[in-house]
């Protein structure tokens, strides 16, 4: 029987061909958001975080919408009933929160606030 030797790679290094992302890039569009905006910093507070929570905990993680149940709470959005567009008040307001699941908040809600911006006259 014949010896099996050793096959010369067949592929050559691809490390050279691939560029490393510039350290910044994923995170500019971010970055220049925040700058536009600051009030999205409250959401990376602890007093947010913790509200968050409260506002999921009394709803039983139940959406206020269609009545699903979440365990998750990766799922649940803490929403603000009337957008606070930087209003400090409002944006702490806890009877201004409620529980709503991801597919609610992304689609009928944000329906609902595009609406209303637009007979308003506003638009982001």
């Amino acid at each position: 029987m014949a010896k099996l030797r050793s096959l010369a790679p067949r592929l050559s290094s691809t490390s050279h061909r691939i560029a490393p992302l510039a350290d910044n890039t994923l995170t500019e569009s971010a970055r220049d958001r925040t700058a536009a905006a600051p009030w999205r910093n409250w959401y990376k507070l602890k007093r947010w975080r913790d509200l968050r929570l409260e506002v999921l905990s009394d709803a039983s993680f139940q959406c206020q919408r269609c009545g699903h149940i979440e365990d998750d709470t990766s799922k649940l959005v803490c929403d603000h009933k009337r957008p606070h567009r930087g209003d400090e008040r409002l944006f702490w307001d806890r009877t201004n929160l409620q529980c709503l699941c991801s597919t609610c908040h992304d689609t009928a809600k944000q329906a609902e606030e595009q609406v209303t911006l637009h007979h308003r006259g506003i638009w982001y």
